[in-house]
């Protein structure tokens, strides 16, 4: 299914990139028979299959029939084929297995019986895609896996007005196209909750923009995660019949399914907490160092000329997770430097610091998501993550002390520790490099989050790692209670997204790193549940790398010093052996 898809995808990206291309930094200078700025388009995606259902239990909205019209015709122009269906009969495992994408069109009601959600469950976690549309939130309100896959169950809605559509994430494929604000006229739902501690919110509401907003002024209206396994996008937009008529709401609808379907990559984990360093509007703080520049149009920085670095001179970062969103034109070549001292000679941060390579051409040292240099990507985690030129890519570069690391739209792809007391990351300035003249790199939302500084930092976050370089996880993403806890490999989902919020717990998906019963015997199942406060779920992380439960003195154990997908996690005597010792976030 997805992964098959992916894998295609992936072939398809890596057909656009040429075999060579010279280093990234200032060391050698562009290529001169690179392509010429802006020749690349985006890749054409793989042949895939998407099923659109628009079964009604309560209203049904007389848009349906342009909703599916919109669907087929986007899909006859973008390599998909749309079946639909109002026969709850197709989510039989056999039938969806053959989607990477199923649409709840404006469904309303309980449209499915228990055997039905049972194989759209199992199609969710074997990484099936998911697209709710508008009435979707207005759907299956007793099935709490479908609540938590849609986002939030409709509450209520106004009449319908124009509103102004804040765009919060301008990188992901269904709202990469819009300006910063959208001016558009729907049926604006209120939800009975606010999914932005759990999925990635694409667009919200300005409530003062139009009449009946009840969610205090942090209105999500579009959102994406990943969820159990599998992935899923919601837009609350498509009340009306002149929605699916209009180009940008087909955009916009059109990269949900991309996304969903795994024929494009995005960073989808929640985020809050950022403080923007370029929000689009003005270089306040920044400088350049060196020949070339950066243009500044539609809230987007595209380098000209060079070697040259755009820097951010108001201050100096020691820990803190810098996000950013890039787009390469064609074989193009930047990088976003760390770690370097304060100086109007770009060469300075090369000597100095780290450059984080943007350059998918390259040899392994000195490509896309490579410290370059010194350390390649994980290029198999690489490629499956990467858009090609022409789309746009989220970066999260994460330092803490000497270690950096390093996500590729939402996936971990380097893991880096500096040794170099000249390069340390331990202080050190940030920019982004404009390479030469014949390499186009665009930039968009550059913000940061400082970590382990002031009187309340919050939760350090990230993926734990054990034996074999595997990752600890939540079985399928589940976040039901006795869920069993694995070792997997890294993909960074949020099922290996674990919080220590400094009170002892170890959390991921909302749910805390438990032994299951309490129990104390060698072997004693490691689950995750609901948070307590009992001992059972409280850790301590000792100098030799062990997870220790003191209530039972027993320590977090890869079952059979194994670092096999799927092996299970346990408690067990503390002999500080491989399969006992661990690498916390932070």
């Amino acid at each position: 299914m997805s992964t098959t898809l992916t894998r295609l995808a992936r072939a398809a990206a890596g057909a656009l990139l040429c075999a060579a291309a010279l280093p990234a930094t200032a060391v050698a200078a562009p290529s001169p028979e690179a392509p010429a700025p802006g020749d690349a388009a985006p890749a054409a995606d793989p042949a895939y299959q998407v099923l659109a259902f628009s079964k009604t239990a309560g209203y049904r909205h007389g848009s349906i029939d342009e909703g599916l019209t919109a669907l087929r015709e986007l899909g006859a122009a973008h390599d998909f084929t749309v079946d639909a269906t109002e026969d709850a009969a197709a989510f039989d495992s056999a039938n969806l297995a053959q989607y990477e994408a199923v649409v709840f069109l404006s469904t309303t009601g309980d449209v499915l019986n228990a055997a039905q959600q049972e194989a759209f469950e199992g199609y969710i976690r074997d990484g099936g895609g998911y697209v709710g549309v508008h009435a979707a939130a207005d759907t299956e309100y007793d099935w709490p896996f479908y609540g938590g896959l849609a986002g939030a169950y409709f509450a209520s809605h106004p009449h319908i007005q124009p509103a102004t559509v804040v765009v919060e994430d301008r990188a992901h494929p269904a709202t990469a196209h819009l300006g910063e604000g959208w001016q558009r006229t729907d049926e604006w739902y209120n939800y009975r909750s606010n999914p932005r501690e759990r999925a990635r919110v694409l667009a919200s509401l300005d409530e003062s923009s139009y009449e009946g907003g009840t969610m205090g002024g942090d209105h999500p209206i579009a959102w994406c995660q990943e969820y159990e396994g599998g992935r899923s996008f919601y837009t609350g937009g498509g009340h009306t019949e002149a929605s699916f008529a209009d180009p940008a709401f087909r955009q916009h609808l059109l990269g949900g399914i991309r996304w969903a379907a795994g024929a494009a990559q995005a960073d989808c984990r929640p985020e809050t907490g950022y403080t923007p360093l370029f929000d689009g509007t003005g270089l306040d703080g920044w400088t350049q160092a060196g020949p070339g520049s950066f243009t500044l149009e539609d809230g987007t920085l595209t380098s000209q000329g060079g070697m040259g670095l755009l820097w951010y001179e108001q201050q100096e970062f020691s820990s803190y997770s810098l996000k950013l969103d890039w787009r390469m034109a064609g074989d193009d070549n930047s990088g976003v430097f760390v770690g370097f001292p304060a100086s109007d000679d770009p060469w300075s941060a090369v000597d100095n610091g780290y450059e984080i390579q943007i350059d998918a051409t390259d040899a392994p040292e000195r490509t896309t998501g490579a410290v370059y240099g010194f350390q390649s990507a994980d290029l198999a985690a690489r490629d499956a993550a990467l858009n090609p030129p022409g789309e746009w890519n989220t970066y999260e570069i994460r330092v803490e002390g000497e270690r950096l690391r390093l996500w590729l739209n939402g996936t971990l792809i380097n893991d880096f520790t500096n040794t170099d007391p000249v390069r340390s990351l331990a202080d050190g300035y940030i920019g982004l490099q404009n390479h030469g003249d014949s390499d186009e790199v665009s930039f968009r939302d550059i913000r940061i989050k400082e970590l382990g500084s002031g009187p309340d930092p919050g939760p350090v976050s990230g993926p734990i790692t054990g034996i074999g370089g595997k990752c600890v996880d939540v079985a399928g993403g589940d976040a039901s209670d006795g869920t069993q806890v694995q070792l997997w490999s890294c993909n960074g989902s949020a099922a290996q997204e674990w919080s220590l919020p400094g009170d002892g717990t170890v959390r991921a998906l909302g749910k805390c790193l438990d032994v299951s019963g309490g129990g104390t015997a060698d072997g004693t199942k490691v689950q995750v549940w609901s948070c307590n406060g009992t001992g059972a779920q409280v850790w301590e992380a000792h100098a030799d790398g062990s997870l220790v439960n003191p209530q039972s003195g027993k320590c977090l154990d890869a079952e059979g010093v194994s670092s096999a997908d799927g092996t299970r996690l346990h408690l067990w005597s503390c002999h500080g052996g491989e399969n006992q010792r661990w690498v916390l976030p932070g």
